[in-house]
This record gives C-alpha cells, sequence and structure tokens, in this order.
C-alpha cells in the first residue's frame, strides 16, 4: 500500500490573499466557502491535488526546504514570469542557462519561493543545445 497527496498545505498569514494570488498562478477560483480572514482557504487545481493556505502566527523565516516547480502550458518561461510578476511575485534569482536550460526562482505574495521551468519545447531545445555544445547532452537541469 501506497500513499498519495491529497492536498500541500501553505503556511501564512492571509490565507484568503495568498489563496487568491495562487488561483491565478493555476488559474482555478477559490473554494466558494473561503472568504477574507478565515482560518484556512483551498484551491483545486485542474489536474493536481488541492492546495491548502493555513494561517499561521509566525512568519516566514528561512528558504523553503519544499517548493514547487511550475512548468507553463501554453507560453513560453519568459512570458509566465512576466504575467506572474505582473500579479505580485517577486523575482528572487534567474538561474537560466546560456543553452536556455535551467529555471527563474520566483516568490509568492509572502516570500514563498517556486520555480518556473521552461516549457517542454524549451526543455528539449535547451537539451539539444546543450548535447550539440558538449557531445554529452548531461549535465545541466532543464
Amino acid at each position: 500500500m501506497s500513499s498519495t497527496i491529497h492536498n500541500i498545505s501553505i503556511d501564512c498569514h492571509d490565507t484568503y490573499a495568498l489563496a487568491g494570488f495562487w488561483s491565478q498562478v493555476f488559474d482555478c477560483p477559490r473554494h466558494p466557502d473561503d472568504f477574507p480572514g478565515d482560518p484556512e482557504a483551498m484551491l483545486l487545481p485542474p489536474g493536481g491535488p488541492e492546495v491548502l493556505f493555513i494561517a499561521v502566527p509566525e512568519g516566514k523565516a528561512v528558504k523553503n526546504r519544499l517548493h514547487l516547480d511550475l512548468e507553463p502550458a501554453d507560453r513560453s518561461r519568459a512570458d509566465e514570469v512576466e504575467r506572474l510578476l505582473g500579479i505580485g511575485a517577486t523575482l528572487v534569482a534567474d538561474q537560466v542557462s546560456p543553452t536556455g536550460g535551467g529555471w527563474v526562482v520566483l516568490a509568492d505574495p509572502e516570500g514563498n519561493e517556486f520555480c518556473v521551468l521552461g516549457n517542454s519545447a524549451e526543455r528539449a531545445a535547451a537539451a539539444a543545445a546543450r548535447a550539440a555544445a558538449t557531445g554529452t547532452g548531461t549535465g545541466e537541469p532543464v
């Protein structure tokens, strides 16, 4: 017997506001029973586990030990990063390599880090460019 992911929980101060940010990221609404000031808020992203936001009194103190890696479904990594910055994310680090592999580290409005990878076509092109440049096709995450 094994376990499955029922939900991903994110500790935060303002559950409704942070769920609102992530609802735009995932293009899904907040749960209809969630309201400002609630101690919990929930998203049900299509194709993924529930995302539960839980109010906690303490603030974020260090880098996340667990984070989400997002893959744009219908746009480039650069376009997705621009969209996410426009809805309230902040840039933490650009880890895109000269071959186009890598990722961009962003933070949500409460400082939780997450990464944006290239879409599948960008990752394939980066792998091909890396293989052509090195003759190996290995060594760099895409």
